[in-house]
């Protein structure tokens, strides 16, 4: 996969790629992530790439000349059929199921804002989509195409040392994780679900899609709504509720 940045502040985006999972991506050559700094494309001698907003109100704008400049050579740096997609907070939000479409992609431009944002005519002129991380604010685009590069990248084939890891992720199945566990057996007096340790292989996938499933329920439970769940997911459910109702569910809780 190519992967182009478009930002005024390219420099953020260097340690990212030479660390962690996507820095081994790098380094194996499963992708490459350029970056194109529309200040370079500034027609004057200062490199000014944003202006007073017509009609008035606070803050600068991102202009349409050097930034749509600074677009297209991006765009040279991928794939053809590769979206240009503006990081803005009216965007659709971003998630799991955004994160696999992407990854089934050759490449893409991601366009980071700054200041007030972009001319709108900018995002008329070359956007392809528009994504959000959420309903809060970031000082830049920067962060947001550095989670979505991440989200995307561990999802390609040859990625993660262990290709179920990304199977068995959070949201991958639409639910929360189940819990995990490692050594020592107990910590502080909790110990480590005895289920996990009898070495039944069949008990520990029903009990970790209980948890998911329960999680979800008590955490998340709009993920839940206008889901179709199995006989099997239900009963698990049902259980998880029951369990925790009666307070003798297998979890972590102190030894006594």
């Amino acid at each position: 996969m190519d992967i182009a940045v478009v930002s005024l502040f390219p420099e953020m985006l260097a340690p990212f790629t030479e660390l962690g999972v996507v820095g081994r991506a790098v380094q194996r050559g499963l992708v490459r992530v350029g970056s194109v700094d529309p200040r370079g494309y500034a027609t004057d001698v200062h490199g000014t790439v944003d202006d007073r907003p017509y009609g008035g109100g606070p803050g600068m704008l991102l202009r349409v000349e050097p930034c749509a400049t600074a677009i297209a050579a991006a765009r040279s740096q991928v794939p053809g059929g590769s979206p240009v997609i503006f990081l803005t907070p009216q965007g659709r939000k971003f998630d799991q199921a955004v994160a696999r479409r992407l990854a089934t992609l050759p490449g893409m431009v991601l366009v980071a804002g700054r200041y007030e944002g972009f001319d709108e005519r900018l995002i008329e002129m070359v956007c392809d989509e528009e994504l959000s991380l959420g309903d809060f604010v970031l000082s830049g685009g920067e962060l947001a195409a550095l989670a979505v590069i991440d989200a995307t990248v561990r999802l390609l084939p040859g990625v993660l040392g262990d290709g179920q890891s990304a199977v068995e992720d959070s949201f991958s199945a639409g639910l929360l994780d189940h819990p995990h566990y490692t050594r020592p057996e107990v910590v502080e007096g909790r110990a480590v679900p005895g289920v996990l340790l009898a070495g039944d292989h069949e008990a520990i996938r029903r009990w970790r899609r209980k948890q998911a499933l329960g999680r979800t329920s008590l955490r998340r439970p709009e993920l839940l709504q206008g889901r179709s769940l199995t006989t099997e997911d239900r009963r698990l459910l049902d259980e998880f509720l029951e369990e925790r109702r009666l307070g003798n569910e297998d979890d972590n809780r102190p030894l006594h």
